[in-house]
């Protein structure tokens, strides 16, 4: 509000200049005339002094005729280069009546003079501003801005502009679009995903399976259809989501989702090599400093202590023909003698669920949009940085006690049962993303076995940077 003031008097100060500035020159031009009149009229008294003095000397006989032409001569042309220059033209008998033409008329109003003006001006142009700014400006206008601008940088406008739609507005608006063109597969596809991205599975599902049917040789449609049938029989591969995965591979085979898949099939199946075989084909096709290749060598290093792979013997130990021959056939590899495959293979993860209760903290709830995302989940402590589970809420909900368990996967056979210890966090995504933003707000507790049933403490506590 300070800073508005500022510029407004600044503003104000510049436009008295432009109107005082040519007054305050007037003033001193009528200054310099009334100096170049009082000069004509002194240098005027004196020669008629002058002249006195020399009619006297006349009729006293002190200069002869030629001598007083002369001398009068001398006197006029001295007295006309004395005058002020825009009096110069002027003639003698102007210059007698000139203290009359100067005079003030009697009974004649006087003006004000242009400093008199001037300083009228210099009071009555800030007031005036200032009035006119009381009767129609808004005075709340400024601490309106400031207050949505302190909002605007604690991240609450990152959510969304007041204008902005609600995901619910836009995904009935979708729906209404798919109505009216029911063979728009890339529509049916982006419907799907939006329902994905709200946890409706069983819709996505049947948006995408109208996808599905409207392009069953594109790869990457049958990949989301086979996750979204996945989705919603617990998260397991097994059955039509195996089907789907094995034409993508035969649409695509070295297409590194569907490779991802087929081994989470193998893995789901207990078929550790396989999964691992499969895995490393697709490792290949990675960057070897990517997040992505990463995530999958640890799923690889899972698989392989899994299958009974001594720790020396880990890396490039299994056959991959072999393997992929297993995968295909639905059996097992052979595995080393420390752990024999048929064991491995009646082996299933043990269920796994987590009750978690999220607060946060009070410093840090100034200023938080109550309808900001929160992000709760739960990821390997030591793997891959995917969330095995998660759960969206907002603050409002704050504080919240909930559950996490295998049924809310990220990503079909990315379970809790998979990894004995997690690390449980929340995150407050003003912006909404998934994807950790700078400036999210973040806590997170573990690492904790995935059958603990303590009621694991998670406080949102920090800044992320």
């Amino acid at each position: 509000m300070t800073i508005f003031w500022i510029l407004a008097a600044g503003l104000t100060g510049l436009a008295v200049l432009f109107v005082v500035a040519p007054l305050l020159q007037s003033t001193d031009n009528d200054a310099g005339t009334d100096d170049d009149i009082d000069l004509a009229q002194v240098n005027l008294a004196l020669f008629k002094q002058q002249l006195a003095e020399l009619d006297g000397d006349l009729a006293s006989g002190k200069l002869d005729q030629t001598q007083y032409d002369a001398a009068r001569h001398d006197l006029e042309r001295e007295a006309l280069q004395n005058l002020p220059p825009d009096t110069g033209a002027r003639n003698a008998a102007a210059q007698d009546n000139a203290a009359q033409d100067f005079a003030p008329r009697p009974g004649a109003s006087r003006l004000p003079g242009p400093r008199a003006t001037a300083l009228a001006l210099l009071v009555a142009v800030p007031l005036s501003a200032f009035s006119f700014y009381l009767a129609v400006g808004n005075q709340q206008i400024i601490p309106q801005i400031e207050a949505a601008a302190r909002a605007g940088g604690s991240g609450q406008g990152h959510a969304g502009g007041a204008g902005m739609p609600s995901l619910e507005v836009l995904v009935a608006r979708l729906e209404d679009r798919m109505q009216q063109t029911p063979d728009d597969a890339e529509g049916w596809v982006m419907l799907g995903r939006t329902y994905f991205s709200i946890g409706d599975t069983a819709k996505a599902e049947g948006a995408l399976a109208r996808a599905y049917a409207l392009l069953p040789t594109d790869t990457q449609v049958v990949l989301t259809y086979a996750e979204a049938v996945a989705a919603n029989n617990g998260n397991n591969l097994q059955g039509r989501p195996a089907e789907l995965i094995a034409e993508a591979l035969a649409l695509e085979p070295d297409n590194p989702t569907a490779q991802w898949l087929s081994g989470m099939g193998a893995f789901q199946r207990g078929q550790y090599n396989a999964a691992a075989a499969v895995w490393k084909k697709s490792l290949g096709q990675l960057d070897p400093q990517g997040e992505d290749a990463a995530e999958l060598r640890q799923l690889i290093a899972a698989a392989e202590e899994r299958a009974g792979v001594p720790p020396q013997m880990r890396t490039g130990a299994t056959d991959d023909t072999g393997a992929e021959a297993d995968l295909a056939t639905g059996t097992t590899a052979k595995a080393s003698a420390a752990a024999p495959v048929e064991a491995q293979a009646t082996t299933t993860p043990a269920a796994a669920g987590l009750v978690v209760n999220v607060s946060l903290a009070p410093e840090l709830q100034q200023g938080l949009d109550p309808r900001a995302t929160v992000f709760v989940y739960a990821k390997a402590a030591a793997g891959p940085p995917m969330p095995l589970a998660a759960q969206r809420i907002t603050v409002a909900d704050l504080p919240a006690t909930l559950r996490l368990d295998d049924s809310m996967a990220m990503a079909p056979a990315m379970t809790l049962s998979l990894f004995p210890q997690v690390v449980v966090g929340a995150r407050v995504s003003p912006s909404g993303q998934a994807t950790p933003q700078p400036g999210d707000l973040e806590g997170d507790a573990g690492p904790v076995a995935n059958t603990s049933t303590d009621t694991v403490l998670v406080r949102i506590d920090r800044v992320r940077p």
